[in-house]
């Protein structure tokens, strides 16, 4: 990281110059305003759409135009095996193996059939712990959850809440909830990254303290996949879910993803709904009664892969392919760090960074929390052409993503807001 920064076009302009993933900028459309395309960044809501979804989605429908039905065997990327283009992408991004991940469904509906498989409350223990101002789709997946099995939510469900005048909340204070819950535990199910504050969990801490309760550990990493380096194998992670959207590039409502740890992908006695393209490939087709799920996490598949809901993800993943999530996390670092010191400059609007300044707690998220003002500084960073997320009541998130932000457009938001009197 560097030592200093400076407050300029030409130290900006610099940083690009010597960035190796600057040429990546080139593959992604832009919106425009007054001409020119925008400082975007709004990655961690909706990401920008590669150049070559076009490309490939002619692609498909030609396919289907020439072959109709005979398209699952014989289209350039046969439909019968479509999901298979993602495994090993989506592997090295989540650190996983292969067979451990899958492209399928959207992410609550994957949500909602990975609880229905490890939340199986016994007993006393039945209770979750989730953060405290998750995601709504996560709070509403656990509270209906908890009802199916004629739980309470307001028992069941245990919250984990940043202490008194604290904006982010403490691993230690995870761990000791998780300790106190003991033996009523069944399930933690955590953000990965909070969408709101953009703090980064200890996810591998978080899951030894679930699996020392007994219970198990599932995260929601939309805000993390393709933000930051996952190794979910090796830290025995349960299970996790994600959409494909934000970092991924791959289009509104697109295709989401899952990882199940291949010790209960092998496991017959974990439950899970069937789903005629979660059965075995080789007898799917037989058309014959009795579920026998693949021996992988493709098992939680449903129905057949949506083609062309995925074009944009097989695109946005070539993508990463070629950039490294590496490479991708060390620009993010230097990018978010220089972001971050240009916003400490801005003393005369009313606002607290909210996000952790240690770079391994976070991804490439700064959230901004005004006193006040906040909508009118959001309103002029918008009529600006900078393009930045805002969330009720009072916070503003800028998100510098590293496959197509660049160190001239914080500049370039850093002047708007200096411009704001």
């Amino acid at each position: 990281m560097p030592t200093s920064y400076e407050a300029s076009l030409s130290y900006a302009q610099s940083q690009d110059e010597i960035d190796i993933l600057f040429p990546f900028r080139e593959r992604f459309h832009f919106p425009k305003h007054e001409g020119k395309d925008v400082a975007y960044f709004c990655g961690n809501s909706l990401g920008l759409q590669p150049k070559s979804v076009g490309y490939l989605m002619q692609q498909e429908l030609d396919d289907w135009a020439k072959y109709g039905v005979e398209g699952h065997f014989e289209a350039r990327n046969p439909w019968f095996s479509y999901h298979h283009l993602f495994s090993e992408r989506l592997a090295k991004i989540v650190g996983a193996k292969k067979e451990e991940v899958v492209a399928t469904n959207t992410l609550t509906v994957n949500l909602h059939l990975l609880m229905l498989s490890f939340y199986r409350p016994q007993g006393k223990r039945y209770k979750i712990l989730m953060e405290a101002g998750a995601f709504p789709s996560d709070q509403y997946a656990v509270e209906t959850q908890v009802r199916m099995y004629g739980f309470d939510p307001e028992d069941a469900i245990i919250e984990i809440s940043p202490k008194e005048g604290a904006y982010i909340t403490e691993e230690e204070d995870i761990i000791q909830k998780i300790e106190e819950a003991g033996e009523s535990l069944a399930l933690v199910m955590i953000g990965g990254v909070n969408y709101y504050t953009g703090q980064f969990f200890d996810l591998k801490r978080i899951t030894e303290a679930a699996h020392k309760a007994g219970a198990y550990a599932g995260f929601d990493l939309a805000h993390a996949v393709g933000n930051i380096p996952l190794q979910l194998h090796d830290w025995t992670v349960d299970f996790a879910c994600w959409c494909s959207y934000k970092y991924m590039n791959s289009g509104p409502g697109g295709i989401g993803g899952l990882y199940v740890h291949e010790h209960h992908c092998s496991n017959p006695k974990i439950f899970r709904l069937g789903g005629w393209w979660g059965n075995d490939e080789k007898t799917r087709f037989k058309m014959e009664k009795g579920f026998i799920p693949q021996n992988n996490a493709g098992s939680w598949q449903m129905s057949n892969a949506p083609v062309f809901n995925m074009v944009a993800h097989n695109a946005a993943l070539d993508i990463f392919d070629k950039a490294g999530i590496a490479a991708l996390r060390e620009k993010s670092e230097r990018m978010t760090g220089y972001m971050e010191w240009l916003l400490k400059q801005v003393k005369h609007l009313p606002f607290t960074i909210i996000t952790p300044a240690d770079p391994k707690r976070r991804g490439c998220q700064l959230s901004m929390l005004f006193g006040d003002r906040g909508r009118e500084v959001f309103d002029k960073l918008t009529n600006a052409g900078v393009v930045a997320d805002w969330r009720e009541p009072n916070v503003i998130r800028i998100a510098p993503v590293p496959l197509y932000n660049t160190f001239e457009d914080c500049y370039r938001l850093y002047e708007v807001l200096m411009s704001i009197e």
